[in-house]
């Protein structure tokens, strides 16, 4: 069986962009119940020297937007980060990368396959440096395939299960099956 890029792509970030949204409505339903504030979400972290839960969920919206873009356009240019918003903010982000993943039809998608995709990529100026400034820029040559599998979704689910794992630590009750969103099982 061939898998097509698309089949890789857009149903795999739909897939994960769906369940991120059904967690942030139990964040959210999980706020109504206690009385807390979900804008008390906005910038939670894991630890100091990670980047927020707001980035997070930005991140995870521009790797999978921007990630399929990239396939199409040879570069990864995600717009500018908004930082810190209000929670509902982050809520309407997510349904708007699923109505931007819905936009791509699997004709367009597999006609990228294959192509060369080289990339600009920002790594810390200095390696023993584990936090996320400064960066400077370095040039990878990638396929749309090679892109997608190593860069594009391992950035996409980090940042989805780090924003899943701050909710966690904050007391939303989640589980896995919250994080798998529905399985894409194949017809009986």
């Amino acid at each position: 069986m061939t898998t097509s890029l698309y089949e890789l792509s857009v149903p795999t970030f739909l897939q994960t962009v769906r369940a991120v949204g059904g967690f942030l409505d139990r964040a959210a339903a999980h706020c109504r119940e206690t009385g807390a504030d979900p804008d008390d979400f906005v910038n939670a972290r894991l630890f100091d020297d990670m980047a927020p839960f707001h980035f997070q969920i930005e991140a995870a919206s521009h790797h999978s937007v921007w990630g399929v873009e990239a396939l199409k356009t040879g570069a990864f240019t995600p717009p500018a980060l908004v930082g810190p918003v209000p929670f509902a903010d982050l809520r309407a982000m997510m349904g708007q990368a699923e109505t931007a993943l819905q936009a791509f039809t699997p004709d367009e998608v597999n006609g990228w396959a294959g192509r060369a995709l080289n990339i600009t990529l920002h790594r810390p100026l200095d390696e023993n440096d584990r936090s996320w400034r400064p960066w400077a820029p370095r040039q990878h040559a990638f396929t749309p395939e090679t892109f997608l599998l190593s860069f594009s979704l391992p950035n996409f689910h980090f940042h989805a299960v780090t924003a899943y794992d701050i909710l966690r630590t904050r007391g939303v009750p989640l589980g896995k099956r919250d994080y798998e969103g529905r399985l894409r099982t194949r017809s009986a």
